[in-house]
């Protein structure tokens, strides 16, 4: 059974998707591989109490390592790859060909680069940890934007507030 619910963030809603009691999807407004809403199921914030109270502590700057049941549909390589991106530390970051080395396919950058805007599971799978060959922000599925303010919460960086909390809060809100 699937189900989801919107929450607000600093980087802006997300909505999130539950299969079967495990989270398996976390999408931006304007996710660049945002399924369609259609496949996210009913409206239902019971499943979701652990996840919401993660990225809460997450965006607070309490939680470094996310700790949830996840269930992500993609395919065996790009579940190893995403598996991969959850080893990558707070704070630290990889470039694709670094993650493709790690995974034992040094010449599979460019795919290792296609699994990761794949993921499904953004913040939770952090493939805003992974940048390019000379350190610069690439693409992102959320927006470089949100990249950039991930990484600066990441890296102990205030930034600019470039998104500041909705003013009216859903029944998910984080904060």
């Amino acid at each position: 059974m699937r189900n989801h619910t919107v929450a607000d963030s600093p980087v802006g809603p997300l909505t999130l998707v539950a299969t079967d009691g495990a989270l398996s999807g976390l999408y931006m407004e304007q996710h660049r591989h945002r399924p369609d809403e259609s496949t996210f199921g009913a409206p239902d914030t019971a499943p979701f109490g652990a996840v919401i109270e993660q990225l809460r502590a997450y965006f607070a700057g309490e939680l470094t390592d996310f700790d949830l049941p996840l269930a992500p549909a993609g395919t065996p390589f790009q579940r190893r790859v995403w598996d991969a991106l959850r080893e990558i530390p707070f704070g630290d970051t990889l470039t694709y060909g670094q993650l493709a080395r790690h995974i034992g396919q040094p010449t599979a950058s460019r795919a290792v680069g296609l699994a990761n805007g794949r993921n499904p599971v953004s913040i939770v799978v952090p493939c805003h940890r992974v940048v390019g060959s000379d350190g610069n922000m690439t693409g992102y599925g959320g927006g470089v934007e949100r990249k950039r303010f991930l990484l600066d919460l990441e890296q102990g960086r205030s930034g600019d507030a470039l998104f500041p909390l909705n003013g009216n809060a859903a029944a998910g809100a984080l904060f």
